[in-house]
């Protein structure tokens, strides 16, 4: 399974560019797209048009909760990468994916690379 993160979603929406192709070749090869619960809340903080997030929501066919257990290790994750204000939604995020055993679709591989060592993949 595919996660994506917030600005992938986002990005996605161009048609042609970069994210698109990603998406669509994903698809192609039929692997499932999902988001978690923070990518959905900061996704839907738009602004956005109402088809646009009926668009992400038939397209993200697993949506994955943040879950108590997932807490412990976003924070492993936030405090083993330097205590960064506003990165704690990136563990969180991270947290959900590790556990789910997705790889993570992102903008941001720099803000996310230190998480690989604690069983993150990056798409």
């Amino acid at each position: 399974m595919i996660m994506l993160d917030t600005n992938f979603l986002i990005a996605a929406e161009e048609p042609g560019g970069e994210a698109d192709c990603k998406l669509r070749s994903w698809l192609a090869q039929r692997e499932r797209i999902g988001i978690c619960s923070i990518v959905w809340a900061e996704y839907q903080c738009g602004p956005l048009s109402p088809g646009v997030v009926t668009a992400a929501d038939l397209l993200c066919s697993v949506k994955e909760p943040f879950l108590i257990d997932d807490a412990p290790l976003a924070a492993h994750l936030f405090n083993d990468s330097g205590r960064r204000r506003g990165t704690l939604t990136d563990c969180m995020i991270a947290a959900v994916a590790i556990r789910s055993g997705a790889s993570l679709a992102t903008l941001n591989r720099a803000d996310f690379a230190s998480f690989c060592r604690s069983g993150l993949m990056l798409a």
